[in-house]
């Protein structure tokens, strides 16, 4: 860990300023381990696109969009990652000028912390190319915009992410107990993303309930709980799954959850059921109809 706050940031965090940040600064409240769920979550569901080194994916950056008024989830998230790829560069984004200072003495070699919004602080890497992203991961951020600034900001962050990329977008709450966030793949194509799965975490500290992810659904979601919205319908679903394997309660939360996703993708819904994910407290669903 680097002791001099004050030293002159490296040639490409300088040249990643000349953009102004696109955005709005949020509250910044993150609590330690907050996101390690998401992390959890990201080395289990695309171990190989974290390690990938051909090509443009050689140097490809980790981005954590909006770590807060401390940088603990970007350093969390770096220290969790690298165990997949020691290699792995990680860049912490903030939209607040003292919250990436605050950052600085925390950098190292392979973890910086540049001002930035939606238009990533990318710039040229030891190379000399542009630098480029494999991930993104963008949590407690958009909920305080408005609904139709979603499809912006996700147009601004695709412009560095490398095809077959992804973002992560979501809440969780305040402790990161549930979450519910959206994956996109980046497509080589001008629709730039593609709605690959809407994700349900839960931890069972606070039991289980479908109706507990509602107050955390992706800004995309929030205002489309009505009967005529894919959303309402498949928690509406879920409710009912719950309902009908309730008598699995009595061998745990986890095997009363499993049981549900079970009964759901029975009604044929495309719930993900292999490598432990309904054990681990993560729906899966994918096809999910994505708002436009």
């Amino acid at each position: 860990m680097s002791t001099d706050s004050s030293r002159r940031p490296p040639p490409a965090q300088r040249a990643a300023r000349r953009s102004k940040p696109q955005g709005q600064i949020t509250r910044g409240k993150t609590a330690q381990n907050r996101l390690r769920r998401v992390d959890l979550f990201l080395a289990r569901y695309d171990p190989a696109l974290l390690r990938r080194t051909d090509g443009d994916y050689a140097d490809a950056l980790f981005v954590d969009l909006g770590y807060g008024a401390e940088p603990f989830t970007t350093l969390e998230t770096a220290r969790r990652l690298r165990s997949l790829n020691p290699a792995l560069r990680v860049l912490g984004v903030e939209i607040d000028r003292e919250r990436v200072a605050a950052a600085q003495p925390y950098a190292d070699a392979l973890t910086e912390f540049r001002l930035g919004g939606f238009n990533l602080p990318l710039a040229v890497n030891a190379n000399g190319r542009p630098e480029t992203v494999r991930a993104i991961r963008a949590f407690n951020v958009l909920r305080q915009y408005e609904e139709a600034d979603v499809a912006p900001a996700y147009a601004a962050l695709a412009a560095g992410v490398l095809p077959g990329g992804l973002l992560v977008e979501g809440t969780s709450d305040p402790y990161g107990r549930i979450w519910v966030a959206n994956v996109l793949r980046r497509t080589s194509d001008p629709l730039l993303w593609r709605h690959e799965a809407l994700v349900f975490s839960t931890n069972f500290r606070w039991g289980f309930d479908p109706a507990q992810f509602q107050p955390v659904l992706p800004k995309s979601y929030i205002h489309r709980m009505t009967p005529d919205e894919p959303i309402y319908t498949l928690l509406s679903a879920w409710k009912a799954a719950t309902l009908r394997t309730l008598p699995e309660r009595v061998w745990g939360l986890r095997r009363w959850f499993t049981a549900s996703l079970h009964a759901l993708a029975a009604e044929g819904v495309d719930v993900t059921l292999y490598g432990r994910w309904p054990e681990l407290g993560f729906l899966i669903v994918r096809h999910m109809t994505y708002p436009a």
